[in-house]
């Protein structure tokens, strides 16, 4: 019997077209009767029991099967009719009751194989099994009349293959047919009038058909798009992100799903006209003589193409034994279930209701049951029938015996029927091919296990050469490659086997899986290269071995010479083996092509053994391919550097050099380039270029270029050189190219080249005719058109433009009669743009025949029919009729045509006629019939011509789809999951401005989060694409940089470790990279063509990225082999080795790096660095020239002077000198001694007056160093001569003022525009000087003296402030003032602010400090409060000031994040730093928001650090990583806290982000930027030692506490670093730098003394001394640290330089000059060294020698000891003398403090700086200032007080109260910074000075801005009126004014109310001394305070004095109640805190 699917399938069709009528006729269902009898009921029963019956007695015996054999030969006809009557009496009633209805659940029931479906399912079951057996024979009846001879590849066309493709008798029936329809529309009288009837017509029909046929097929469609949605399991991103690559029809089923609008009505036209009027095709493959018969089949799949399917397709569509269909819910029945969708009819609800209920397993079970019916249904119309029967056929004459024939796939009902035991393949002689195929296409799994993975039976199998398809199918399944390599990828044996062809198939295989390692021995080994490509077949596996990249820049130490070939010991040619010869040919071509080739006498012994026959045909190969002998060029790079030659002097004996030994160079480096030729013509010993250039073309280039013989073998010869010979050489180039058909085959096999063809046929034998002679023979010398001209190939792989015009120039008449025939073959050239011409030349050339043949006469013109007929038709055709009109054209593509002009034509009005719904119907069947189609391509492996028709349609439809779609995760789908697909629609060769690459651009608008997935899960080929456009469209992409970081590291981590070859391509965005993705590049570093790509790229990046890429580069150039490098390293490597690693780049030889010095200084090396390649080349070679200096440039300055010292006397040393001084102008900092003896110890020093102005001039820099003395002696024309040089130099204020005192006397400072030229001489001029000159001179120089450091000195500022300010008009000025705002007085701003805030516009510009923001902003909030509530964010930098009751008011007036946020970048934005109030008030205020946490970033570091501990500990880790980057973004406001906060802050980071154990790694390490250096000891102790060796420079930036100090010692010392300091060497103390300073003293000791030389301890000071004045420096060290750090640095010096005698080896001491203390320290000398100095060296030094915090009493007593020898008693020092003296002064005595002449401001400043005063020499200066000046206290200016600083002090309370109190009230400002030595009387008394009436007013009214302003004085405020003291002022008090507050008085004036209001630092600024006064109330506050919600007080205050806390009984209360509080929150609670 038939089976039971098929039987169930017939009724489901019969189903659905009964449903379909019961739609179209609109009839009611049918009801159940409800009055039906029980009777009744049992009577329907028992007949439909006797139907079953029935039906199933008439299969007899065999009524319980399933199956029934096709072969039964007949049935009783009665018996069929009478079990139809009584069907059709059963059907009646059942139709009544429902049966229709419910048919689909029916069947569903059936096909899921229940058991409890009913009787009516019974009745179905046996229907479809017995009645429909006439139908079913009927068919196989058919199916053996339709056996065809079986085609080529041995398999017969089934019923459906023979009338899609047509028998032949068919065929000539249809062109009849096609002729006769074709003569009644020609013969037709078309009028306009017919033609509109019958468009009328057509449009009638058009419209009923159409309505028609969407009714027929709404309800069919929905069913089979259930089917395919089941079948068709569609891709969807998983959990993880990912989702499987989808096909082409998966992409069309999710369209559908997703309302894409797929428009394939042309389409699938195209595609029937393809399948049924197909064009005539070749039959073979690769066509030939014996093949010119047209196919019988559609071309088959390739292996690649099925590998692709099957491997991303495992599930194919139409296969029956399927276990992961798609779920219900993504099929359309989900949609009609939900009553989302409406079904098309009742019977879908049904179906689908049915469905539902099903388990998946009977689902699957359905579709198995229901895909096995549909398969034995069509079987007959697409397999052979079994009734088929040819015998044993051979193969086709065609197909040759090593021909690959085309796997075809077949398919099975029933796999197990099959016989796939493969175990019995090996035992049988003979495995059917067919058999093999089958089992590959439908067991795949189990085929690869038992086949590709099992070499004895895969060889058996290859030994059919029908089975050669083997080798792909295994290469491109899932089967052990690397196994399968090792068994057939022998090379070893393939040349021991030279007499035996390699077989294309399997070199294939081998190329596809072991490519780089063959085409490195193809390319390598001659002898392998010979063997391979002797067999033709094998040509187009040939590699481009210009891609290879050179052997390694060091040679391979490892390559010996093999021992059997010794040619000289050869003597017995019996005893050479076949396998001694293939080893020797193999390893030493050259050699033995040279030794036994050319020996013809050996040659011949060896001839005589027979199975060495071959070796002759190789030795006559191998002879005509001999290289010549290479050269050996000269090694002149060094000096032939031309890329220099245009900036600087060449000497003319070089430019001789190389112009003879580097001429193609030379020729294109000189000759050709305008700038350096010219520069070099300048002199007149190189006139001698004028000729030589014009010579040297054809002298120099022939030889090296034109290398003709090299030609003849298979190399690539660039085109350019190839142009160049032609041009030059035109006569052997014509000999010896186009005449020697073996060196033209060559270089043509470089497709760049094929303009030799066109060259050679102009320039060769020019008396031939173009034409030849007539195609027979060869038209030109090296080409014969019946080789290169293979018409018949052409419709396989079309020609390039240079060989068709070849064959069209040459081959006229083959061409003609070969081309312009073949219709098929002219279209597919009228589809490329460089061929169009042949369809043109071709009508053109069939007219001109006509026209000659009828010798013009009135024979008709040359007729079209198709365009004939389409213009008779009226229609409009934008198809090309071109390719229907070519000669010969055949009939079916004039059929074409005229259909796809006719469906043009109804195209529009067809659009008009359809209404919405049937077009929507219409659409949804095309795109169902297209994913079918798609499905038989895949199954029968056979091409419909599906795909090539609906590309565009399918690209146009995705990029209407993206434009509309808003919704990015849909448009994710689309790019993640099908990709792939889309780009392999899209034409690689089109431009990349297509509306194609539309696509592709939407990749650049993935946002962040999602393009690593995206982009991880892109084929490589759509990566490539991405890059192309990317690499077109970059400047209009504009890309964010965190874009393309992102991107790039995506296509680093997973495509480029996929395949390298994508790095070239990568290069534009090589610049975004990060360095941590650069690191993990793949191991490409030997690809020469990666390492150019990043050379040409690195000046483009950033200094980081640029030693990534050197880091990276460093795994493949360990120190062995760069010490074993040759001396060419440098160069052959490139930039890249400029940024290894010191650890290896030390190891560079003195040679490599004077030959490679050119690169390497092109490149930003490091100052280590740098200082190696002097040190290793002026330390190594002694006679250097200074053309050698020259190279060297600026490196030479960080030479060891010694070596420098020695080519004094020479022709270098000028350089040297030039050289030295530049560096020094540049600002590098060079050792005192190489200055001091190179320049300064020179003669014309001796006297300043004698030297010119512009030696003056060129001195400039240099002029600080001389001192004070030296330029006393300069004349004021000399200054003046030489001022523009001048006043940029960096002078002391006192060498400045000389200068500047010379330059006035001869011209006032009021001359116009004399002020601002004096630049940096500023800080000389006068404050006297200043308070003389017009406030119009002041405000025209101020902008300009802004623009200087260090500018304007306190006093200065104030002067000059205070006299502006005192002007109303200054309002006005505030552009010109605004450089000096921070240094105004509060109290000259106060006057101004009710004008400033008239003014407010300009005054929001300013940068105002704090107090003044205050104070401008109170008066705003008086006379504008309007414009804080409207405009607050107008206010601009008088934000700063801003109350924190306003400030709350905004926050709660607009509560919105986006309002919060615009007002903290209102507040980021501000000029100056908040107020610590203010912070406070901002973090208070923002707690109240539920979004506190989404604010972190937008709080920025200032506020964000100012959160409490206790807040931060609790940040969970996305929080605390927020914080970690804002504080790594700006590092500045971490640097401002103190120690133990920053200690604490960094540990909870460390805590929260988990690094706490195992190595602290660079990543960890770098990710913490700044704070790195602040981790627990047991952290940094783990720090990675690789890390920290190669990374010195970045660990020297960071900063460190004593007991790290301490940890980077010992790490310094252990193996893994530097090991023991007894062994290190100079490079070591270079690489280790200032960190010496951390070793202990012990250590210290053990370092050579050799090796601390004067030159090295000077370089250790100085770069610790930037570093100390660096960003980080300059915040890390309090006092304390810094004079602890001067003591160390001060043993170095003393120890090294024999200043302190514990080694017998010391040196002896020297005395210091001028110059090396200013790159050591004055303190870090003995005192009996300074005062050793000579008077001109110790007075140049005078003023650094006093400003040195670190001198210790008795070196100022000594020091001031030679003062007073020098410039005599201390009455008669001069205002420059005493304004040096600084910290020197202390030692004089009162009688001598008495006697100092302080007349002027500067002198009287310079004692007011120093601190260390006592009371009794405080008194005596401020009484000697009033003696000086002649003034009584009353008459003191605020310059004046500013200038007494810190001896203020000294005034008794009497004369303080006799101050003026405005002058006292503008200098507080300066004097409230001090940390003046005042009594509490005194500072009583100038606080009274501030509550005047004309200063600050009542202390009751003074606000937050006073107590600013005032600083240290708020400590002097008397006990009542600090008691009294409200929250606004208590927030004003400085820190510094706290701890000098008396404790008693503290513990009085502060109850713990107030100092509850204290913030953290005046907290933490409490002394000890004031703790121990506090009550025990007073006490817990502070700890309130300092330790906010802490279960322990914990003191954070650093190194301030306060008071480490305890226990405080009310805090732990408190903290228990808060941890109560916070239990039931976890989230807030954060274990290990």
């Amino acid at each position: 019997m038939w089976s039971t699917p098929a039987a169930c399938m017939v009724c489901i069709l019969f189903g659905i077209i009964c449903d379909v009528k019961q739609g179209c006729s609109h009839a009611k269902l049918i009801q159940r009767k409800t009055d039906q009898t029980p009777e009744e009921a049992n009577k329907l029963e028992e007949n439909i029991q006797k139907v079953i019956n029935q039906i199933h007695s008439l299969s007899g015996d065999n009524k319980n099967t399933r199956s029934v054999s096709p072969t039964v030969e007949g049935f009783d006809l009665n018996a069929y009719y009478s079990a139809l009557t009584n069907l059709y009496a059963v059907s009646k009633p059942l139709l009544r009751d429902r049966f229709i209805d419910d048919l689909p659940k029916t069947l569903v029931c059936i096909l899921s194989g229940r058991q409890d479906c009913g009787l009516e399912a019974e009745l179905t079951k046996a229907v479809s099994l017995e009645l429909g057996k006439p139908l079913l024979m009927f068919v196989s009846s058919l199916r053996s009349q339709t056996c065809a001879p079986l085609n080529s590849d041995g398999e017969s066309n089934g019923f459906l293959r023979a009338y899609l493709r047509m028998a032949e008798s068919t065929t000539a029936v249809l062109n009849a047919f096609q002729q006769t329809f074709i003569n009644i529309l020609s013969s037709l009288p078309l009028s306009e009038n017919l033609i509109s009837a019958v468009s009328d017509l057509v449009d009638a029909a058009m419209t009923y058909v159409s309505k028609f046929m969407a009714t027929l097929l709404q309800v069919p469609m929905d069913y089979i798009k259930i089917a395919l949605q089941f079948g068709i399991r569609i891709p969807s991103l998983n959990g993880k992100e990912t989702c499987e690559e989808g096909d082409l029809k998966q992409l069309i089923m999710w369209g559908i799903n997703h309302n894409v609008s797929w428009s394939f009505g042309t389409s699938i036209i195209d595609i029937l006209l393809d399948i049924f009027l197909a064009p005539e095709q070749p039959l073979c493959t690769y066509p030939g003589p014996n093949c010119q018969n047209p196919p019988s089949i559609p071309f088959q799949r390739s292996v690649s193409e099925a590998k692709d399917y099957t491997d991303d397709n495992p599930d194919i569509p139409l296969k029956c034994d399927r276990h992961n269909l798609a779920r219900l819910n993504d099929t359309l029945c989900a949609d009609v279930l939900t009553a989302s969708r409406v079904a098309s009819s009742t019977s879908v609800l049904t179906f689908c209701q049915a469905l539902s209920s099903l388990s998946p397993n009977q689902i699957e079970q359905v579709w198995s049951n229901m895909c096995y019916a549909i398969q034995v249904l069509v079987s007959p119309l697409l397999s052979r029938s079994s009734d088929c029967s040819f015998g044993d056929l051979q193969p086709s004459p065609a197909v040759t015996p090593h021909s690959a024939p085309a796997r075809v796939a077949r398919e099975a009902s029933n796999l197990k029927q099959l016989a796939c035991n493969y175990s019995s393949w090996i035992a049988n002689k003979v495995v059917d091919a067919v058999l093999v195929s089958l089992c590959s296409d439908n067991e795949r799994q189990e085929f690869v296990k038992q086949v590709c993975n099992n070499t004895l039976l895969m060889r058996k199998l290859l030994s059919d050469p029908m089975n050669s398809w083997l080798y792909g199918y295994c290469a491109n399944s899932s089967a052990n490659t690397g196994y399968m390599m090792s068994q057939f990828c022998v090379y070893e044996k393939w040349i021991d086997q030279f007499s035996v062809p390699v077989d294309p198939s399997l070199l294939e295989f081998c190329m596809s899986l072991d490519s780089p390692r063959l085409t490195t021995l193809i390319c390598e080994n001659t002898g392998f290269f010979m063997l391979l490509f002797s067999n033709p077949e094998n040509g187009r596996f040939m590699p481009n071995c210009t891609n290879l990249p050179p052997s390694p820049p060091f040679p391979d130490m490892d390559s010996l010479m093999l021992d059997s070939c010794r040619y000289s010991e050869w003597h017995d040619a019996m005893q050479i083996t076949i396998d001694i010869l293939s080893q020797c040919i193999r390893f030493d071509y050259s050699g033995f092509t040279k030794e036994v080739c050319t020996n013809k006498t050996f040659l011949n012994s060896l001839l005589l053994n027979k199975a060495n026959a071959w070796l002759e045909n190789h030795c006559s190969a191998s002879l005509s391919l001999l290289p010549p002998e290479p050269t050996q060029p000269s090694n002149i790079a060094g000096w032939c550097d031309y890329y220099t030659w245009g900036e600087r002097y060449v000497d003319d004996s070089v430019v001789g050099l190389c112009w003879e030994h580097d001429q193609l160079a030379f020729q294109k480096n000189v000759c050709c380039k305008a700038s350096v030729f010219e520069k070099l013509l300048q002199n007149p010993q190189n006139k001698w270029l004028t000729s030589a250039c014009t010579d040297l073309e054809e002298i120099a280039v022939l030889p090296q270029v034109c290398k003709y013989s090299e030609w003849t073998r298979p190399i690539i010869v660039d085109m350019t050189e190839l142009a160049l010979c032609s041009e030059i050489d035109p006569l052997n180039f014509t000999s010896k190219v186009c005449a020697n058909d073996t060196v033209l085959q060559n270089l043509l096999a470089n497709q760049d080249n094929t303009w030799l063809i066109t060259h050679c046929s102009t320039h060769s034998k020019p008396g031939l005719s173009p034409g030849g002679d007539g195609g027979n023979g060869k038209g030109l010398t090296g080409f014969n058109p019946a080789e290169l001209c293979q018409y018949a190939s052409w419709s396989i792989s079309l020609p390039d433009a240079a060989v068709l015009t070849f064959c069209w120039e040459h081959d006229q008449t083959n061409f003609v009669s070969s081309i312009c025939p073949n219709a098929g073959l002219l279209f597919l050239l009228s589809r490329e743009l460089s061929s169009v011409w042949v369809g043109r030349m071709c009508n053109t050339y069939t007219n001109y025949s006509t026209a000659a043949h009828n010798n013009s006469t009135a024979a008709e013109p040359n007729f079209c029919l198709a365009r004939n007929l389409v213009r008779r038709l009226n229609w409009t055709c934008s198809a090309d009729l071109n390719t229907a009109c070519q000669p010969g054209a055949s009939q079916n593509m004039a059929m074409q045509m005229l259909i796809r002009c006719w469906v043009e034509s109804l195209r529009s009005r067809v659009e008009d006629l359809l209404t919405p719904p049937v077009a929507t119907v219409l659409d949804q069947a095309v795109s169902n019939i297209v994913v079918i189609l798609l499905a038989l391509e895949e199954v029968q492996n056979t091409s419909l011509h599906v795909t090539e028709n609906i590309r565009l349609s399918v690209l146009t439809s995705v990029v209407h789809y993206l434009e509309r779609e808003n919704n990015f995760d849909k448009k994710r789908v689309l790019l993640q999951c099908f990709g792939r697909v889309l780009t392999s629609l899209m034409q690689t060769a089109r431009d990349g401005t297509s509306d194609e690459f539309f696509v592709i651009k939407e990749y650049f608008t993935i946002p962040l989060s999602n393009l690593d997935s995206v982009l991880s899960a892109a084929h490589i080929t759509t990566v490539r694409m991405i890059l192309q456009y990317f690499s077109r469209n970059k400047d209009k992409l504009q890309l964010p940089y965190k874009y393309l970081s992102s991107m790039v590291s995506v296509l680093f981590q997973t495509h480029l470790v996929k395949d390298g070859s994508l790095f070239p391509e990568l290069a534009p965005l090589l610049a975004a990279a990060s360095p941590a993705d650069i690191q993990a590049l793949p191991s490409l570093q030997n690809n020469i063509n990666v390492r150019e790509t990043i050379n040409s790229h690195l000046g483009f990046m950033t200094l980081d990225q640029r030693l990534a890429f050197g880091l990276w580069y460093s795994k493949v150039m360990p120190p062995s082999n760069i010490t074993r490098g040759q001396q060419s390293l440098i160069r052959d490597t490139g930039n890249l080795i400029a940024y290894l690693p010191f650890h290896n780049f030390q190891h560079l030889s003195p040679t490599q790096l004077l030959n490679g010095l050119d690169v390497l200084q092109r490149n930003t090396l490091t100052s280590l660095k740098q200082e190696f390649i002097a040190y290793s080349l002026v330390g190594t070679y002694r006679n250097l020239t200074a053309q050698d200096f020259i190279r060297l440039g600026k490196i030479s300055c960080l030479a060891d002077p010694e070596d420098l010292f020695l080519y004094k006397g020479t022709g270098a040393f000028s350089v040297i000198r030039d050289i030295i001084i530049n560096c020094t102008r540049e600002g590098v900092s060079l050792p005192s001694y190489l200055i001091s003896s190179l320049l300064l110890n020179s003669t014309e020093f001796k006297v300043p007056s004698s030297l010119s102005s512009d030696r003056l001039a060129d001195l400039s820099h240099f002029l600080p160093l001389l001192g004070v003395p030296f330029l006393q002696g300069l004349t004021p024309s000399q200054l003046l001569a030489a001022f523009p040089a001048l006043n940029s130099v960096s002078f002391s204020p006192a060498q400045a003022s000389i200068i500047v005192g010379k330059l006035t006397s001869s011209n006032t400072l009021t001359a116009p525009g004399q002020l601002q030229e004096l630049g940096s001489l500023i800080v000389g001029v006068k404050t006297e000087n200043l308070l003389t000159l017009t406030s119009d001179i002041l405000l025209s120089s101020l902008p300009a003296m802004a623009q200087h450091t260090p500018g304007l000195s306190p006093l200065q500022a104030n002067a000059v402030s205070t006299k502006l300010w005192g002007f109303p008009e200054v309002v006005g000025w505030l552009d010109n003032v605004a450089a000096l705002l921070n240094c105004t007085s509060l109290l000259s701003v106060l006057p101004r602010t009710r004008q400033l805030v008239n003014n407010i516009t300009t005054a929001s510009t300013k940068p105002w400090n704090t107090q003044q923001a205050k104070a401008i902003f109170e008066e705003v909030l008086h006379i504008k409060p309007n414009l804080i509530k409207l405009d607050f964010l107008s206010l601009g930098t008088v934000g700063q000031g801003v109350s924190c009751k306003v400030l709350q008011e905004r926050f709660r007036a607009d509560s919105s994040p986006f309002s919060v946020r615009k007002i903290l970048a209102f507040l980021r934005q501000q000029p100056g730093p908040l107020h610590t109030s203010l912070k406070r008030c901002v973090i208070e205020e923002l707690y109240r928001f539920e979004f506190f946490s989404e604010l972190l970033k937008d709080l920025g570091a200032e506020i964000a650090l100012s959160l409490p501990v206790s807040t931060i500990k609790a940040f969970p880790p996305a929080l605390m990583d927020t914080l970690r980057k804002i504080i790594i973004q700006d590092p500045h406001h971490f640097l401002l806290l103190s120690r133990t906060k920053q200690e604490l802050l960094v540990d909870k980071i460390v805590q929260r982000m988990g690094m706490y154990t195992g190595v602290f790694t660079e990543e960890e390490f770098r990710s913490l930027g700044i704070m790195a250096s602040f981790v627990v000891d047991e952290v940094f102790i783990q720090l990675d030692r690789s890390f920290f060796i190669e990374n010195l420079d970045f660990l020297r930036g960071l900063c460190y506490s004593r007991s790290k100090m301490d940890i980077v010692a010992r790490i310094l010392q252990e193996p893994s670093a530097f090991g023991p300091v007894k062994n290190w060497n100079q490079t070591t103390l270079s690489q280790v730098d200032w960190f010496l300073f951390f070793l202990p003293d012990d250590k210290l000791q053990e370092i050579s003394l050799a090796l601390m030389t004067v030159g090295r301890i000077e370089k250790l000071f100085m770069s610790w001394r930037r570093w100390e004045r660096g960003d980080v420096g300059i915040h890390c060290s309090d006092e304390y640290e810094r004079r602890r750090f001067s003591e160390k640095q001060q043993f170095v010096l003393q120890f090294f330089l024999g200043f302190l005698k514990i080694n017998p080896g010391s040196p002896t001491p020297m005395v210091p000059t001028c110059e090396i203390l200013h790159t050591t320290a004055p303190s870090a000398w003995t005192s009996n060294s300074l005062t050793s100095m000579s008077s001109s060296a110790f007075s140049n030094c005078l003023e650094l020698i006093g400003h040195d915090p670190f001198l210790v009493s008795y070196q100022r007593s000594q020091v001031l000891r030679k003062v007073k020898q020098i410039y005599g008693p201390v009455s008669s020092f001069s205002q420059s003398v005493i304004s040096q003296l600084g910290g020197i002064a202390i030692e004089l005595s009162l009688e001598e403090l008495s006697s100092l002449r302080l007349t002027e401001r500067s002198s009287i400043a310079a004692m007011g700086s120093v601190s260390a005063w006592n009371s009794r020499q405080m008194a005596a200066l401020f009484t000697t200032v009033l003696n000086s000046t002649k003034q009584s206290p009353s008459q003191l200016d605020s310059s004046t007080l500013v200038a007494m600083g810190h001896f203020v002090c000294g005034a008794k309370t009497t004369e303080m109260n006799s101050f003026n109190a405005v002058e006292f009230g503008k200098a507080v400002l300066w004097l409230g910074r001090l940390r003046l030595s005042c009594s509490e009387e005194q500072l009583l008394a100038l606080v009274k000075l501030l509550t005047n009436g004309l200063a600050f007013g009542p202390i009751s009214s003074w606000g937050t801005d006073v107590f600013i302003e005032i600083g240290v004085l708020a400590a002097g405020i008397p006990d009542i009126a600090m008691s009294a003291l409200v929250k606004e002022q208590i927030e004003g008090i400085t820190p510094l004014a706290i701890s000098m507050i008396p404790p008693d008085k503290f513990a009085v004036v502060f109850d713990q109310r107030q100092i509850s209001m204290f913030s953290y630092e005046q907290a933490a600024a409490i002394t000890e001394v004031q703790v121990s006064a506090l009550s025990e109330v007073q006490r817990t506050a502070l700890a309130m305070v300092l330790t906010p919600w802490e279960n322990k007080p914990v003191d954070f205050r650093g190194r301030s004095l306060g008071l480490a806390l305890s226990h405080s009984p009310l805090c732990l209360m408190l903290g228990l109640l808060m941890l109560l509080i916070l239990l039931p929150c976890p989230d807030l609670i954060c274990p290990g805190t």
